[in-house]
């Protein structure tokens, strides 16, 4: 399992993934999730992966071969003209993987061999876009009513990004929520964890402006984490009083 974010804001897009992979709970390793393609000025694109690592790792080495050698049938993501054309491309390509996994049977959403991608950037001359890819190969993209996109285990971090996400935020304010996102995913399975990578994409810039990793020790995750917890608790504490209205609480 994983948990990876792609956020559309109105400075840019803004990127998360954690890095842990199993394949049962005695061989639990570290893989990146993130991916980046730039040609700085002109483009930058970024691919979160989640699902079959045998899956998301052929996608990623064809993508990059196909950017050394593209041709007509097999085209490059860094010579595609628009967005929507490189989600076409990535889409097809994760498609063709899992079929040439399974064989010559036919593709299942339930296969073994499943994954599902989140593919953001921007090429110049045209506006930020943001993408998520389902294991078919077809996807849908961002918009002002779905402005971010979460794969893999996302139900124990969404709660904190629907209540407070603002495309007006800072990234330095997206930085924050992505934490308290993550760090409640981390809380609540064993199958997501440190250490996080961290990409940005300045509106315009058309390049990676900021990538990091958070790695498992990290002083300011841990007092994001621990802050919340408190926060919560002293939150919870300060909601108005319930009351048993037949008392039956107070006499057990």
């Amino acid at each position: 399992m994983t948990y990876c974010v792609g956020m559309r804001l109105d400075r840019g897009l803004i990127f998360m993934s954690d890095t842990r992979t199993n394949a049962g709970v005695d061989d639990v390793s570290q893989v990146r999730k993130m991916r980046h393609w730039e040609n700085a000025g002109e483009r930058a694109i970024t691919l979160l992966s989640a699902g079959n690592l045998a899956t998301t790792q052929s996608v990623v080495s064809l993508l990059d071969e196909r950017t050394k050698a593209p041709s007509e049938r097999d085209p490059s993501i860094l010579s595609a003209p628009s967005m929507f054309q490189v989600a076409t491309i990535i889409g097809n390509t994760l498609r063709e993987v899992i079929a040439n996994l399974k064989g010559e049977k036919q593709q299942a959403a339930a296969s073994p061999f499943s994954a599902s991608l989140i593919v953001g950037g921007q090429i110049a001359g045209s506006e930020p876009r943001l993408f998520l890819i389902y294991p078919e190969g077809n996807f849908i993209e961002a918009g002002d009513d779905s402005p971010f996109f979460q794969i893999g285990e996302t139900k124990y971090g969404r709660p904190i990004i629907v209540r407070t996400y603002d495309p007006a935020m800072p990234f330095e304010d997206a930085v924050r929520l992505l934490m308290v996102s993550f760090d409640s995913t981390i809380r609540s399975n064993l199958a997501v964890d440190l250490p996080l990578d961290l990409a940005v994409q300045e509106r315009d810039a058309c390049r990676i402006g900021h990538s990091q990793r958070i790695a498992e020790n990290d002083p300011y995750f841990r007092r994001i984490s621990e802050q919340w917890s408190l926060s919560l608790r002293e939150a919870v504490n300060r909601l108005p009083q319930f009351e048993f209205s037949d008392g039956n609480a107070a006499q057990g």
